[in-house]
C-alpha cells in the first residue's frame, strides 16, 4: 500500500518516470497491476480534470504527428504543459505496433514541459487504446494543462475518441473539388475545428478552395454542441501558418460550452458512457475466463463453424451459460452463512 500511494505522490509532483511507470500499470493485463492502478488512480481523482482535451484524427499521411509538433511547439512558448497519448495501429496479425510517434516529434518530444507517450491501439476500436482515459488522469494529475489524444486514423468508430475530450479536431488534405470526400458523415459530425492541412507551396490554393467547399458542406451537418458552430481553416504544420490560431479558436469554443453550461454536462455524460463501457468490456473479460463457459465455447464455435447455429443464439447461449454459473455461485455463496 505505501507503495502505491507514495507512485501518486511522485506523480503529483511531476515526476515523469512516476508518470510513465503508473501509465505501465494502467495498461498492463496483470490483476496486481490494476490493483495498484485502481487505487492510484481513486487518490489521484481529485487531482484530475484541470486541463484542455483534445482529439486530434485525421488519415494516414495527412501530417498528424508534424501538427502536434507545430501545435504543441506553441503551446510550451505561450507557458503550457503538454501531455501527447499517441495511439498506434496495432497489427491485425502479429498484433505488434512501431510505436514511432515520439521519433517523429523529436524537438517538441525533448522539450522540458513535455511528455509524450505512445501506445499500441491493441483490440480496441475508435482510434484510442483501452486505457487511454485513465492515462489521461493521470497527465492531469502531473500537472499537465493541455491533454492532446492522437488517434489511429478516421473512421466511425473514432466516436470513441471523441467521446473523451472536449474537442475534436480533424484534419484533412487539400483536394479537389470532386475528389471532396465529404468525409464519413459521422467522424465530420464529431468535428469541432476541421483543418485542411499542407496548405503550402503548390497546395496552398487548393487547401483554400477545399476550406470553402467543407464551410459549404458543413452548414448542412448539426453539430454535436448546440453552443458551438464547428470551424473550418487551412494551416500549414511546416511553416506555421493557421497553427498558433488553432489555440484560440480552442479557447473561444471553450468559453462559449462553459457560457452555456455544455461544458459540465458534456463531461458528465462522458463519466457515464465510461463506466458503462468499461462494465462492457470487464463483462466480457470475466466470460471469456471463465473456465466452465470456455468448455462450451468449444461445441458453440464448432457449430457456427459448421452453421449448424446461428451466430446470435450462439451468442445467447454463451451469455445464459454465463449467467447460470453466476447465479450458482451466489447461491453457493449464500448457502456458506
Amino acid at each position: 500500500m505505501v507503495e502505491k500511494l507514495s507512485l501518486a505522490k511522485q506523480i503529483l509532483d511531476g515526476s515523469r518516470r512516476a508518470l510513465a511507470k503508473g501509465i505501465t500499470a494502467i495498461e498492463s493485463s496483470r490483476q496486481d497491476h490494476r490493483d495498484t492502478a485502481d487505487e492510484m488512480l481513486q487518490e489521484l481523482l481529485p487531482h484530475t480534470g484541470n486541463s484542455i482535451r483534445i482529439g486530434i484524427s485525421g488519415a494516414p499521411g495527412v501530417g498528424k504527428s508534424t501538427f502536434i509538433e507545430s501545435f504543441g511547439n506553441h503551446l510550451v512558448d505561450i507557458g503550457h504543459n503538454v501531455a501527447v497519448l499517441a495511439v498506434d495501429p496495432s497489427s491485425v496479425i502479429t498484433g505488434g505496433s512501431i510505436l514511432g510517434d515520439k521519433t517523429r516529434m523529436q524537438t517538441f518530444s525533448s522539450r522540458e514541459n513535455v511528455f509524450v507517450r505512445p501506445s499500441p491501439a491493441g483490440d480496441t476500436l475508435g482510434g484510442v487504446t483501452r486505457r487511454t482515459r485513465e492515462s489521461m488522469l493521470l497527465c492531469e494529475a502531473a500537472g499537465f494543462d493541455v491533454m492532446i489524444i492522437e488517434t489511429v486514423g478516421v473512421g466511425q468508430s473514432e466516436t470513441i475518441a471523441a467521446d473523451m475530450v472536449d474537442a475534436f479536431i480533424l484534419l484533412l488534405l487539400p483536394s479537389a473539388g470532386d475528389q471532396l470526400q465529404g468525409i464519413k458523415r459521422g467522424i465530420t459530425e464529431l468535428a469541432d475545428i476541421v483543418l485542411v492541412n499542407k496548405a503550402d507551396g503548390d497546395q496552398k490554393m487548393i487547401a483554400e478552395r477545399t476550406v470553402q467547399d467543407y464551410r459549404s458542406a458543413l452548414q448542412f451537418i448539426k453539430g454535436r454542441h448546440s453552443a458551438w458552430q464547428p470551424v473550418v481553416s487551412a494551416c500549414s504544420s511546416l511553416d506555421g501558418h493557421g497553427v498558433t490560431e488553432v489555440w484560440d479558436q480552442l479557447i473561444e469554443m471553450q468559453l462559449a460550452l462553459k457560457e452555456s453550461g455544455e461544458f459540465e454536462t458534456h463531461r458528465a455524460e462522458q463519466s457515464i458512457a465510461w463506466m458503462w463501457g468499461e462494465t462492457t468490456a470487464l463483462v466480457l473479460s470475466d466470460l471469456k475466463d471463465d473456465l466452465s463457459v470456455r468448455e462450451s465455447v468449444i461445441s458453440i464455435e464448432k457449430a457456427v463453424l459448421s452453421g449448424a447455429m446461428h451466430p446470435m443464439l450462439a451468442a445467447r447461449q454463451l451469455l445464459k451459460k454465463f449467467k447460470s454459473l453466476d447465479t450458482t455461485c451466489a447461491r453457493d455463496g449464500a448457502s456458506t452463512f
